[in-house]
C-alpha cells in the first residue's frame, strides 16, 4: 500500500500537466511582452520559449522517470535537471548582452530570461504561488522600477554620441561649444582617425569623435544635437535612443 502510494506521487494526469504548459507560456509573455515592448533583443517569443522550456524539464525531472521509482537500485532527484536548465540558461542570457564603447546594454533583458527560466521551473515543480509572485515582482521591476531609476538617476549617468567629422581645424571646440550652451557637461571625449573620404569631390581626413556626456533633460541634448549637424562637417552621429527633429534629419545622414 505505501508503495502504491509513494508511486502515485511520481505521477501526472494530462490535465495537470497542460495546465502547467500553459500557465508557463502565460508567465514568460508576461515579462516578454515589457522586453518586446521596450524593443530589446529577447523578446516575447524567447520569454515564452525559455519558460515552456524549463517547465518541461522540471516536469521531466519529477514525473518522466515514475516508470524507475520503485527499483531499489535507482534513486530519483528531481532537482538535477533543475540545476542544469539554471546554469545552462546562462549562455542565452549572454548572448542579449552588447558592449559599445564603455556602454553596456542587455543586462536587465540577460537577468530577465534567467528568472523566467526559474519561474518555469516553478510552473513545472507546481510551485504555483511562487511562480506567479516573483513574476508580479518582475514586472513591478521592469515597469514601475524602470521609470523611478531613470528619474533618480539621470543626473548621475552618461550618454554616450559618437560623431564623425571631417577632419578640420575648429570642429571639435564648435561641438564642444553646442553642448556647453545647452548646459551639457563633457565628462570625456575620444578621437580616433578614420582616414580618407571623399566628400563632394574631395578627398577629407575624417575623425571620429566619442563624446561620453552628462546631463539629466534629453530635451536639452536633442537641442544641441540638432545645431551640431547644421554644420556641414558633420559626417555622422550615432545615439542610442536619441530621436532627432526633422530638420536634422534632412540635413545630414546619421544614425540612431
Amino acid at each position: 500500500m505505501g508503495d502504491m502510494m509513494t508511486a502515485g506521487i511520481w505521477h501526472i494526469g494530462y490535465f495537470d500537466l497542460t495546465i502547467r504548459i500553459l500557465m508557463a507560456a502565460g508567465l514568460g509573455g508576461l515579462v516578454g511582452l515589457e522586453r518586446e515592448w521596450s524593443n530589446h533583443a529577447a523578446g516575447l517569443r524567447t520569454h515564452i520559449l525559455v519558460c515552456i522550456g524549463s517547465t518541461a524539464i522540471m516536469l521531466l525531472s519529477i514525473y518522466g522517470f515514475s516508470e524507475f521509482v520503485t527499483e531499489p537500485n535507482v534513486r530519483t532527484d528531481p532537482a538535477r535537471l533543475a540545476a542544469q536548465v539554471i546554469s545552462g540558461i546562462g549562455f542565452l542570457g549572454a548572448g542579449t548582452i552588447m558592449r559599445t564603447g564603455a556602454t553596456v546594454s542587455g543586462l536587465t533583458t540577460a537577468a530577465s530570461v534567467w528568472v523566467v527560466a526559474a519561474i518555469g521551473l516553478c510552473v513545472g515543480a507546481g510551485f504555483f504561488y511562487c511562480a506567479v509572485l516573483a513574476t508580479v515582482m518582475v514586472l513591478l521591476s521592469l515597469f514601475v522600477l524602470n521609470k523611478w531609476e531613470k528619474l533618480v538617476m539621470r543626473n548621475r549617468r552618461t550618454q554616450e554620441v559618437v560623431i564623425k567629422i571631417v577632419d578640420k581645424p575648429g570642429v571639435l571646440g564648435t561641438i564642444a561649444t553646442h553642448f556647453g550652451e545647452q548646459g551639457i557637461q563633457v565628462v570625456n571625449v575620444q578621437m580616433k582617425a578614420e582616414g580618407m573620404m571623399e566628400i563632394s569631390g574631395t578627398a577629407e581626413g575624417v575623425m571620429e569623435l566619442r563624446f561620453h556626456l552628462k546631463n539629466g533633460y534629453t530635451e536639452s541634448l536633442l537641442q544641441a544635437v540638432d545645431s551640431i549637424l547644421k554644420s556641414n562637417d558633420i559626417i555622422s552621429l550615432e545615439s542610442k535612443g536619441l530621436q532627432l527633429s526633422g530638420a536634422a534629419r534632412m540635413n545630414q545622414t546619421y544614425a540612431v
